[in-house]
Protein backbone atom coordinates (compact mmCIF):
# COMPACT_ATOMS: atom_id res chain seq x y z
CA UNK A 1 0.00 0.00 0.00
CA UNK A 2 0.93 3.64 -0.61
CA UNK A 3 1.82 6.00 1.73
CA UNK A 4 -1.42 6.35 3.45
CA UNK A 5 -2.51 10.22 3.34
CA UNK A 6 -4.89 10.67 6.83
CA UNK A 7 -7.34 13.90 7.18
CA UNK A 8 -7.81 14.60 10.58
CA UNK A 9 -10.89 16.67 11.37
CA UNK A 10 -10.40 17.15 14.76
CA UNK A 11 -10.24 20.35 17.45
CA UNK A 12 -7.11 21.52 18.01
CA UNK A 13 -8.10 23.76 20.59
CA UNK A 14 -9.13 21.76 23.29
CA UNK A 15 -7.42 19.11 25.16
CA UNK A 16 -9.16 16.44 24.50
CA UNK A 17 -8.62 16.78 20.60
CA UNK A 18 -4.88 17.58 21.16
CA UNK A 19 -4.24 13.59 23.23
CA UNK A 20 -6.13 12.18 20.53
CA UNK A 21 -3.50 13.72 17.88
CA UNK A 22 -0.92 12.87 20.20
CA UNK A 23 -1.95 9.31 20.21
CA UNK A 24 -2.23 9.32 16.34
CA UNK A 25 1.00 10.45 15.75
CA UNK A 26 2.72 7.97 17.76
CA UNK A 27 1.04 5.47 15.67
CA UNK A 28 2.00 7.04 12.80
CA UNK A 29 5.16 7.17 13.84
CA UNK A 30 5.96 3.28 14.98
CA UNK A 31 4.05 2.20 11.68
CA UNK A 32 4.00 4.77 8.83
CA UNK A 33 5.11 6.79 7.84
CA UNK A 34 1.70 8.54 7.29
CA UNK A 35 1.18 12.19 5.71
CA UNK A 36 -1.74 14.49 7.45
CA UNK A 37 -4.12 16.81 6.85
CA UNK A 38 -4.71 18.84 9.99
CA UNK A 39 -7.78 21.63 10.04
CA UNK A 40 -6.53 24.02 12.58
CA UNK A 41 -8.59 25.38 15.02
CA UNK A 42 -12.11 24.00 16.21
CA UNK A 43 -15.30 22.82 15.34
CA UNK A 44 -16.39 25.30 12.36
CA UNK A 45 -13.14 24.20 9.85
CA UNK A 46 -14.91 23.89 6.28
CA UNK A 47 -14.37 20.16 5.18
CA UNK A 48 -11.59 20.04 2.92
CA UNK A 49 -11.37 18.54 -0.41
CA UNK A 50 -10.26 15.43 0.70
CA UNK A 51 -10.82 13.25 -2.70
CA UNK A 52 -8.39 16.02 -4.53
CA UNK A 53 -6.20 16.07 -1.95
CA UNK A 54 -5.69 12.20 -2.06
CA UNK A 55 -6.73 11.27 0.77
CA UNK A 56 -6.86 7.36 2.00
CA UNK A 57 -8.97 7.71 5.50
CA UNK A 58 -10.04 10.31 7.35
CA UNK A 59 -10.10 10.69 11.46
CA UNK A 60 -13.12 13.18 11.96
CA UNK A 61 -15.57 14.87 14.41
CA UNK A 62 -19.13 14.82 12.30
CA UNK A 63 -20.97 17.83 14.13
CA UNK A 64 -23.71 18.88 11.56
CA UNK A 65 -25.32 16.72 8.49
CA UNK A 66 -23.56 18.47 5.95
CA UNK A 67 -20.09 17.11 7.27
CA UNK A 68 -21.21 13.71 7.69
CA UNK A 69 -22.55 13.42 4.04
CA UNK A 70 -19.39 15.39 2.44
CA UNK A 71 -17.37 12.73 4.25
CA UNK A 72 -19.53 10.00 3.35
CA UNK A 73 -19.61 11.22 -0.49
CA UNK A 74 -15.92 10.29 -0.14
CA UNK A 75 -16.46 6.74 -0.04
CA UNK A 76 -12.79 6.73 2.36
CA UNK A 77 -12.48 4.41 5.36
CA UNK A 78 -13.77 6.69 8.39
CA UNK A 79 -13.29 6.33 11.86
CA UNK A 80 -15.74 8.96 13.80
CA UNK A 81 -15.39 10.90 16.81
CA UNK A 82 -18.15 10.72 19.35
CA UNK A 83 -20.70 9.62 16.83
CA UNK A 84 -23.18 8.30 19.48
CA UNK A 85 -24.07 5.04 17.66
CA UNK A 86 -27.07 4.90 20.15
CA UNK A 87 -28.47 7.76 18.59
CA UNK A 88 -28.02 6.91 15.26
CA UNK A 89 -30.94 4.92 13.36
CA UNK A 90 -30.12 1.86 12.17
CA UNK A 91 -31.00 2.55 8.28
CA UNK A 92 -28.52 5.91 8.96
CA UNK A 93 -24.94 5.69 6.83
CA UNK A 94 -23.80 7.28 9.95
CA UNK A 95 -24.43 3.32 11.50
CA UNK A 96 -21.50 1.75 9.80
CA UNK A 97 -19.05 3.95 10.78
CA UNK A 98 -16.17 2.63 13.64
CA UNK A 99 -16.57 5.62 16.40
CA UNK A 100 -13.74 6.52 19.27
CA UNK A 101 -16.22 7.99 22.37
CA UNK A 102 -15.71 8.71 25.90
CA UNK A 103 -16.76 6.33 28.66
CA UNK A 104 -19.01 9.16 30.13
CA UNK A 105 -20.47 7.01 32.92
CA UNK A 106 -17.21 6.05 34.26
CA UNK A 107 -16.09 9.41 34.48
CA UNK A 108 -19.11 10.75 36.28
CA UNK A 109 -18.43 7.95 38.62
CA UNK A 110 -14.95 8.86 39.57
CA UNK A 111 -15.70 11.99 40.25
CA UNK A 112 -18.26 11.20 42.53
CA UNK A 113 -15.68 8.80 44.14
CA UNK A 114 -13.13 11.94 44.28
CA UNK A 115 -16.57 14.07 46.10
CA UNK A 116 -17.32 11.46 48.50
CA UNK A 117 -13.65 10.54 49.07
CA UNK A 118 -13.50 14.54 50.46
CA UNK A 119 -16.49 13.67 53.27
CA UNK A 120 -19.01 15.85 50.68
CA UNK A 121 -23.41 14.71 51.14
CA UNK A 122 -24.71 16.92 48.71
CA UNK A 123 -23.94 16.76 45.22
CA UNK A 124 -24.87 18.88 42.49
CA UNK A 125 -24.51 18.34 37.95
CA UNK A 126 -24.02 20.84 35.44
CA UNK A 127 -24.46 19.66 32.01
CA UNK A 128 -24.30 20.70 28.44
CA UNK A 129 -26.68 22.69 26.06
CA UNK A 130 -29.47 20.26 24.56
CA UNK A 131 -28.18 17.54 26.96
CA UNK A 132 -25.75 15.73 24.48
CA UNK A 133 -25.20 12.23 25.01
CA UNK A 134 -21.57 12.57 26.22
CA UNK A 135 -22.68 15.56 29.04
CA UNK A 136 -25.93 12.36 29.71
CA UNK A 137 -23.39 9.54 30.15
CA UNK A 138 -20.94 11.99 32.52
CA UNK A 139 -24.45 12.75 34.48
CA UNK A 140 -25.78 9.07 34.59
CA UNK A 141 -22.42 7.77 36.26
CA UNK A 142 -22.34 10.52 38.80
CA UNK A 143 -26.17 10.14 39.83
CA UNK A 144 -26.05 6.49 40.03
CA UNK A 145 -22.65 6.33 42.41
CA UNK A 146 -24.35 9.32 44.71
CA UNK A 147 -27.90 7.42 45.06
CA UNK A 148 -25.05 4.06 45.46
CA UNK A 149 -23.91 6.54 48.87
CA UNK A 150 -27.65 6.76 49.42
CA UNK A 151 -26.82 10.66 48.89
CA UNK A 152 -29.15 13.01 46.44
CA UNK A 153 -28.10 15.05 43.37
CA UNK A 154 -29.21 17.72 42.08
CA UNK A 155 -29.12 18.20 38.43
CA UNK A 156 -29.13 21.31 36.47
CA UNK A 157 -32.06 22.30 34.16
CA UNK A 158 -29.86 24.26 31.53
CA UNK A 159 -32.01 26.86 29.82
CA UNK A 160 -34.12 26.07 26.60
CA UNK A 161 -33.86 29.53 25.04
CA UNK A 162 -31.51 31.53 23.08
CA UNK A 163 -31.47 34.42 25.60
CA UNK A 164 -31.45 32.12 28.65
CA UNK A 165 -28.01 30.75 27.07
CA UNK A 166 -26.36 34.10 26.36
CA UNK A 167 -24.14 33.84 29.69
CA UNK A 168 -24.21 37.19 30.85
CA UNK A 169 -27.66 36.00 31.55
CA UNK A 170 -27.16 32.03 32.53
CA UNK A 171 -24.41 33.14 34.81
CA UNK A 172 -26.94 34.62 37.12
CA UNK A 173 -29.31 31.89 36.51
CA UNK A 174 -26.91 29.38 36.92
CA UNK A 175 -25.23 31.12 40.50
CA UNK A 176 -28.97 31.63 41.77
CA UNK A 177 -29.32 27.98 41.43
CA UNK A 178 -26.08 27.09 42.96
CA UNK A 179 -26.69 29.42 45.80
CA UNK A 180 -30.60 27.56 45.98
CA UNK A 181 -28.91 24.54 48.00
CA UNK A 182 -27.09 23.85 51.62
CA UNK A 183 -23.75 23.85 51.24
CA UNK A 184 -21.14 22.31 50.98
CA UNK A 185 -21.96 21.46 47.86
CA UNK A 186 -19.90 19.16 45.27
CA UNK A 187 -20.29 19.55 41.66
CA UNK A 188 -19.66 17.49 38.35
CA UNK A 189 -19.46 20.02 35.31
CA UNK A 190 -19.59 18.33 32.47
CA UNK A 191 -16.53 19.37 30.42
CA UNK A 192 -13.88 21.43 31.81
CA UNK A 193 -15.21 24.67 29.61
CA UNK A 194 -18.44 24.04 31.80
CA UNK A 195 -16.45 23.88 34.71
CA UNK A 196 -14.44 27.39 34.22
CA UNK A 197 -18.54 28.43 33.87
CA UNK A 198 -19.49 27.22 37.08
CA UNK A 199 -16.73 28.64 39.20
CA UNK A 200 -17.18 32.19 37.22
CA UNK A 201 -21.14 31.60 38.59
CA UNK A 202 -19.71 30.80 42.06
CA UNK A 203 -17.49 33.77 41.69
CA UNK A 204 -20.75 36.49 40.38
CA UNK A 205 -22.74 34.47 43.32
CA UNK A 206 -20.17 34.82 46.17
CA UNK A 207 -19.91 31.15 46.34
CA UNK A 208 -16.36 30.28 47.86
CA UNK A 209 -14.53 27.73 45.79
CA UNK A 210 -13.86 25.34 47.35
CA UNK A 211 -15.19 25.71 50.91
CA UNK A 212 -18.53 26.56 49.78
CA UNK A 213 -18.75 24.17 45.99
CA UNK A 214 -16.08 22.54 45.10
CA UNK A 215 -16.11 21.86 41.61
CA UNK A 216 -14.74 19.24 39.09
CA UNK A 217 -14.56 19.16 35.40
CA UNK A 218 -13.94 16.49 32.61
CA UNK A 219 -11.16 15.86 29.89
CA UNK A 220 -8.65 17.54 32.34
CA UNK A 221 -7.64 20.28 29.73
CA UNK A 222 -4.24 21.18 31.55
CA UNK A 223 -4.08 24.64 30.26
CA UNK A 224 -7.81 25.31 30.90
CA UNK A 225 -7.74 24.02 34.38
CA UNK A 226 -4.49 25.67 35.46
CA UNK A 227 -5.84 29.04 34.12
CA UNK A 228 -8.91 29.05 36.15
CA UNK A 229 -9.31 30.34 39.59
CA UNK A 230 -9.21 28.31 41.26
CA UNK A 231 -7.83 26.06 39.54
CA UNK A 232 -9.73 23.33 38.44
CA UNK A 233 -9.74 19.61 39.59
CA UNK A 234 -10.81 17.69 36.20
CA UNK A 235 -11.31 13.81 35.30
CA UNK A 236 -8.25 13.03 33.08
CA UNK A 237 -9.30 10.54 29.73
CA UNK A 238 -6.98 8.28 28.63
CA UNK A 239 -7.00 10.06 24.87
CA UNK A 240 -3.29 9.03 23.87
CA UNK A 241 -3.96 5.39 24.07
CA UNK A 242 -7.94 6.02 21.96
CA UNK A 243 -6.14 8.01 19.22
CA UNK A 244 -3.53 5.28 18.95
CA UNK A 245 -6.36 2.50 18.57
CA UNK A 246 -7.91 5.12 16.18
CA UNK A 247 -5.22 5.07 14.11
CA UNK A 248 -4.73 1.56 14.32
CA UNK A 249 -8.30 0.68 13.50
CA UNK A 250 -7.97 2.78 10.59
CA UNK A 251 -4.65 1.09 9.30
CA UNK A 252 -6.90 -2.34 9.40
CA UNK A 253 -9.96 -0.34 7.35
CA UNK A 254 -7.21 0.61 4.69
CA UNK A 255 -5.77 -2.73 4.32
CA UNK A 256 -9.09 -4.25 3.90
CA UNK A 257 -8.98 -6.64 7.02
CA UNK A 258 -12.56 -5.66 8.12
CA UNK A 259 -15.33 -3.67 7.29
CA UNK A 260 -17.90 -3.91 10.31
CA UNK A 261 -18.24 -1.24 13.08
CA UNK A 262 -15.97 -0.84 15.95
CA UNK A 263 -16.09 1.27 18.89
CA UNK A 264 -13.33 2.43 20.96
CA UNK A 265 -13.88 3.57 24.18
CA UNK A 266 -11.61 6.92 25.82
CA UNK A 267 -11.17 5.41 29.35
CA UNK A 268 -10.69 7.51 32.32
CA UNK A 269 -7.79 7.21 34.19
CA UNK A 270 -8.51 9.11 36.88
CA UNK A 271 -9.07 12.40 39.09
CA UNK A 272 -6.36 15.22 38.72
CA UNK A 273 -6.86 17.25 42.10
CA UNK A 274 -6.34 20.84 42.05
CA UNK A 275 -7.35 23.24 44.39
CA UNK A 276 -11.09 23.64 43.10
CA UNK A 277 -11.38 20.72 45.40
CA UNK A 278 -9.16 21.10 48.06
CA UNK A 279 -11.18 20.88 50.84
CA UNK A 280 -13.34 18.31 53.09
CA UNK A 281 -17.08 18.41 54.64
CA UNK A 282 -16.17 16.81 57.80
CA UNK A 283 -18.48 17.78 61.29
CA UNK A 284 -14.94 15.81 63.27
CA UNK A 285 -12.56 19.60 63.55
CA UNK A 286 -9.58 17.23 64.72
CA UNK A 287 -10.29 14.93 62.00
CA UNK A 288 -10.70 18.06 59.81
CA UNK A 289 -7.69 19.48 61.22
CA UNK A 290 -5.52 15.98 60.49
CA UNK A 291 -6.95 16.33 57.19
CA UNK A 292 -5.66 19.14 56.11
CA UNK A 293 -2.19 18.87 57.99
CA UNK A 294 -1.67 15.91 55.53
CA UNK A 295 -2.31 17.81 52.66
CA UNK A 296 -1.02 20.48 53.01
CA UNK A 297 2.15 18.35 53.19
CA UNK A 298 1.86 16.60 50.49
CA UNK A 299 4.71 17.11 48.93
CA UNK A 300 6.54 15.69 52.52
CA UNK A 301 7.76 12.40 53.48
CA UNK A 302 5.41 12.59 56.98
CA UNK A 303 3.92 9.86 58.77
CA UNK A 304 1.01 8.70 60.93
CA UNK A 305 3.06 10.15 64.19
CA UNK A 306 3.66 13.32 62.54
CA UNK A 307 -0.21 13.86 61.89
CA UNK A 308 -0.77 13.30 65.64
CA UNK A 309 1.24 15.33 67.49
CA UNK A 310 -0.52 18.06 65.41
CA UNK A 311 -3.96 17.44 66.98
CA UNK A 312 -5.08 17.07 70.23
CA UNK A 313 -5.80 13.15 70.56
CA UNK A 314 -4.21 10.16 70.98
CA UNK A 315 -2.88 8.08 68.39
CA UNK A 316 -5.78 5.93 68.49
CA UNK A 317 -8.38 8.14 69.06
CA UNK A 318 -7.81 9.78 66.09
CA UNK A 319 -7.58 6.21 64.23
CA UNK A 320 -11.05 5.56 65.69
CA UNK A 321 -12.38 8.80 64.71
CA UNK A 322 -10.67 9.25 61.33
CA UNK A 323 -11.87 5.69 60.41
CA UNK A 324 -15.51 6.92 61.69
CA UNK A 325 -15.58 9.94 59.46
CA UNK A 326 -13.35 9.04 56.48
CA UNK A 327 -14.22 4.96 56.13
CA UNK A 328 -10.22 4.96 56.09
CA UNK A 329 -7.14 5.02 58.26
CA UNK A 330 -4.35 7.90 58.57
CA UNK A 331 -1.79 5.95 56.98
CA UNK A 332 -4.11 5.37 53.97
CA UNK A 333 -5.08 9.26 53.54
CA UNK A 334 -1.46 10.19 53.57
CA UNK A 335 -0.63 7.59 50.74
CA UNK A 336 -3.64 9.10 49.18
CA UNK A 337 -2.38 12.41 49.11
CA UNK A 338 1.27 11.54 47.91
CA UNK A 339 -0.27 9.61 45.08
CA UNK A 340 -2.50 12.50 43.76
CA UNK A 341 0.18 14.64 43.80
CA UNK A 342 2.56 12.58 41.97
CA UNK A 343 -0.13 12.31 39.50
CA UNK A 344 -0.20 15.80 38.79
CA UNK A 345 3.29 15.93 38.49
CA UNK A 346 3.87 12.56 36.12
CA UNK A 347 0.48 13.92 34.17
CA UNK A 348 2.17 17.84 33.73
CA UNK A 349 5.36 18.01 34.01
CA UNK A 350 8.48 16.07 32.60
CA UNK A 351 10.39 14.93 35.70
CA UNK A 352 11.85 11.93 36.27
CA UNK A 353 10.30 9.16 38.29
CA UNK A 354 13.05 9.72 41.15
CA UNK A 355 12.15 13.38 41.11
CA UNK A 356 8.21 13.26 41.39
CA UNK A 357 9.07 10.51 44.52
CA UNK A 358 10.58 13.28 46.17
CA UNK A 359 8.62 15.94 45.11
CA UNK A 360 5.10 13.64 45.87
CA UNK A 361 6.40 13.11 49.61
CA UNK A 362 7.10 9.43 48.72
CA UNK A 363 10.85 9.78 49.56
CA UNK A 364 12.30 6.89 46.97
CA UNK A 365 11.18 5.35 44.03
CA UNK A 366 10.65 2.57 45.26
CA UNK A 367 8.37 3.30 48.02
CA UNK A 368 6.22 5.19 45.40
CA UNK A 369 6.81 2.25 42.65
CA UNK A 370 4.79 -0.57 45.53
CA UNK A 371 2.02 2.79 46.16
CA UNK A 372 1.15 2.49 42.69
CA UNK A 373 1.39 -0.97 42.47
CA UNK A 374 -1.11 -1.36 45.40
CA UNK A 375 -3.44 1.46 44.82
CA UNK A 376 -3.45 2.01 40.44
CA UNK A 377 -2.34 -1.14 39.80
CA UNK A 378 0.01 -0.61 37.24
CA UNK A 379 4.20 0.98 37.61
CA UNK A 380 4.38 4.64 37.54
CA UNK A 381 5.83 4.68 34.74
CA UNK A 382 2.96 3.26 32.59
CA UNK A 383 0.33 5.54 34.38
CA UNK A 384 2.77 8.33 32.99
CA UNK A 385 2.68 6.84 29.46
CA UNK A 386 -1.48 6.79 30.22
CA UNK A 387 -1.98 10.21 31.15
Amino acid sequence: MDQPRIALLIETSLGYGRGLLRGIVEYARHYGPWSFYVTPGDLVQRVPKLVEWGATGIIARIWTPQVAKAILDTGLPVIALDLNHDQVAPESPLSGLCEVCPDGVEAGRLAAEHLLDRGFRRFAFVGAFNNPLWSTRREEGFVARTEEAGLPCEVYPTPKSRLGREWAKEQETLGQWLSSFPRPLGVLACDDERGLQVLEACRAARLLVPEDVAVVGVDNDDLMCELADPSLSSVGLDTRRAGYEAAALLDDLMRGRFKSARRILVKPVGVVARRSTQVFDLKDREVALAVRFIHDHASRPINVSDVVRHVCLSRRALEIRFQRALGRSVHDEIIRCHLQRAQVLLSETERTIAEVASAAGFGSACHMYRAFRKHLGCAPSRWARQA
